[in-house]
């Protein structure tokens, strides 16, 4: 079965977002940029399928600039087998990496697509289940546990606010991977070097027919306001007319 896991770009989660000094959007000129931690984990979640016998090839996906030829190579060099990067200049929204994720789909054929639950820069939660209604297929988002069966059909164990719930979904589906699915690996020198001559196609938006037009506008980028020193009151009827008063409830 072969597997298709898309990863994303991402300002690297030790690093402070700054807004520009124009608030047109966020800083990113000469920060480290990496992977983003969920799509590490969707994954180590393949490469452990592909480990067990589950799997058969794992294909990284990314839709982006040129630059996101260095996060491909880094999933090559965690165990993908070859990569493929859908170039775009301008900033993708969900929608529209989901129709690109959707031809792709139809190209490549696999029998699961695993991706991150969410990237860490827009936090928007949506591609995953854009995708799969796109297609048609049965989901599992938030996934802790991921157990494929014998018959063509996942166990998945997702994590929601009651819990713990587990799915039986039949394949092919989309799987989104939460933070305690596994904890990834690290890419060894070796991996890494032979991850350079590991196969890596470029395609264009129009080769896949998707229109990728933003439909939304960036309007401001602004940090969050400072947060106010606390205060000290006398008693507790000072506190209790502050509360009643003055506290802002939000």
């Amino acid at each position: 079965m072969k597997l298709l896991v898309p990863v994303k770009r991402v300002l690297d989660y030790n690093i402070k977002a700054r807004p520009k000094a124009d608030g047109s959007g966020v800083e990113l000129a000469g920060l480290k940029m990496s992977m983003n931690p969920f799509d590490e984990i969707a994954m180590e979640a393949a490469i452990r399928l592909k480990e067990a016998g589950q799997a058969t090839e794992i294909v990284a996906v990314s839709c982006g600039p040129a630059g996101n030829q260095e996060t491909l190579r880094t999933a090559l060099a965690l165990g993908a087998d070859r990569a493929i990067l859908v170039t775009c200049e301008a900033d993708v929204e969900p929608l529209a990496v989901a129709k690109l994720l959707q031809a792709l789909v139809a190209r490549e054929q696999p029998g699961l697509v695993l991706c991150g639950k969410q990237a860490i820069d827009d936090d928007a939660n949506q591609t995953g289940q854009m995708l799969a209604a796109l297609l048609g297929w049965a989901q599992a988002t938030f996934a802790s546990r991921i157990e494929l069966q014998g018959d063509g059909a996942a166990l998945v164990t997702r994590e929601i606010d009651g819990g713990l719930e587990t799915l039986s979904i039949r394949l092919p589906a989309v799987i989104t991977a939460d933070l305690r699915l596994n904890e990834p690996r690290y890419a060894t020198l070796p991996n890494i070097m032979k991850a350079k001559k590991k196969p890596l196609d470029t395609l264009a938006p129009a080769d896949l027919g998707v229109d990728t037009a933003p439909r939304l506008a960036l309007v401001q980028v602004s940090e969050p306001p400072e947060r106010q020193g606390g205060l000290i009151v006398p008693d507790v009827a000072a506190l209790v007319d502050k509360l009643k008063n003055e506290a802002k409830v939000i």
